[in-house]
């Protein structure tokens, strides 16, 4: 048996009055997806805990089939994973976003969605003037990095910047532990960047600067029994974020490696499903994951969500069930979003996300369609986002 799991990340969303009292997923053309709806059972899950924030980090770990009530430790530690980075026992990892600032406001959590070679650029500027024995700075992909401090503070509470875009910056610094120490290397951080050529190229161009880090999601190294040990499967995780890459790396997955993409509405979809399609020649099992939908869903972009549901259903969900017919084995293929971005909170939100299960000895229940209305008519209501794994893998 193959197995194949597909993550619109943040698909879901509320009704929304610029698509007629539709969702964005009601609102696309999604033909492939409702295919997958029409022949296997759907329902709703609830994927992110009640005592976990509504994250990218929470929901893909329960995806993965971890229970992020016991196996979470923090955002930036995945990051560190799938960057290898190695953390020692008492180091603690940071996300470090490049963002853009104005004033006491944060503006933009991405820069702009900065590219990855300028931010690239800068971050290695950061670090030539911050570095020391205890702080450490690694480039990531786009506005997302990772900073580690050895040795450093174990409790400590921070704002993701999604969830703050247009709000005070000083309101939400980190707390606890240490926090003058980590508040200080963000406050040095901000005029090594102000006058940088890609901050200067930037400005001309009209594109937002990255003006300022902001440091997030700390935790130490987390611990996972692998995917081949709890289910007796290989395989590999296409994404291009570096937390998802991140889980699938702890749960001992191979990285697969795609050209362009980017974690936006520009990646390379097709690139994608071609990779989970040649994983399973050789092993059993692909997570496929597309931040695309999430990230139109922070800014507020509503035909850029529709856009993004209908190149994920055409260049990732049709391509994937094209390619399976070549297979010589049956295949399962599991298909949810880590949370809801809904457009008009420009962040993450925990009600449960609709989910699909087709394949090999899945009976269509009545769903016709893939939305959030549709799956509240399913078959299944699933309690707990690990448990999808175990549904998956049922027929082992």
């Amino acid at each position: 048996m193959k197995y194949v799991v597909l993550v619109p990340d943040g698909a879901a969303d509320y009704p929304i009055d610029e698509l007629n009292g539709k969702t964005p997923l009601e609102a696309a053309r999604t033909p492939n997806m409702d295919r997958l709806a029409a022949e296997g059972i759907s329902g709703l899950v609830q994927v992110i805990p009640p005592i976990r924030h509504p994250g990218s980090d929470v929901g893909n770990l329960e995806l993965f089939g971890y229970d992020s009530c016991r196996h979470y430790s923090g955002r930036a530690p995945l990051e560190a994973a799938s960057m290898g980075v190695a953390l020692g026992d008492t180091d603690i990892a940071f996300r470090c976003n490049l963002i853009t600032r104005e004033g006491d406001t944060l503006v933009d959590y991405s820069a702009g969605h900065i590219s990855t070679e300028e931010a690239g650029e800068l971050i290695e500027h950061i670090a030539g003037k911050l570095q020391n024995e205890l702080i450490k700075f690694y480039p990531g992909v786009g506005y997302r990095h990772l900073m580690v401090y050895a040795d450093g503070p174990s409790q400590l509470d921070s704002f993701p910047p999604h969830d703050i875009m247009g709000k005070s910056i000083t309101a939400h610094l980190p707390r606890g532990d240490q926090q003058n120490v980590i508040r200080q290397i963000m406050v040095d951080a901000e005029p090594l960047l102000v006058d940088t050529e890609v901050n200067k190229k930037r400005k001309k161009e009209g594109k937002s600067p990255a003006n300022a880090i902001w440091l997030w999601g700390s935790g130490r190294a987390l611990q996972l029994q692998s995917i081949l040990s709890k289910y007796g499967v290989t395989g590999g995780v296409i994404s291009a974020v570096d937390l998802v890459r991140g889980i699938g790396v702890s749960a001992g997955l191979k990285v697969i490696d795609v050209p362009g993409i980017t974690g936006y509405l520009d990646t390379n979809y097709a690139g994608k499903a071609d990779a989970a399609l040649r994983v399973l020649q050789n092993d059993d099992f692909v997570y496929v994951h597309v931040e695309a939908p999430d990230e139109a869903g922070h800014n507020a972009d509503v035909e850029g969500k529709k856009r993004a549901l209908e190149d994920f259903d055409e260049k990732i969900v049709g391509r994937i069930i094209a390619g399976l017919s070549n297979l010589d084995e049956p295949v399962r293929v599991l298909m949810a979003p880590d949370h809801r971005t809904p457009i008009v909170l420009r962040t993450h939100s925990r009600e449960p996300v609709p989910f699909v299960l087709w394949g090999k000895d899945i009976e269509a229940d009545t769903v016709l369609s893939y939305s959030e209305a549709a799956a509240e008519s399913g078959s299944t209501v699933v309690e707990k986002g690990h448990q999808l794994m175990d549904l998956l893998m049922a027929s082992k």
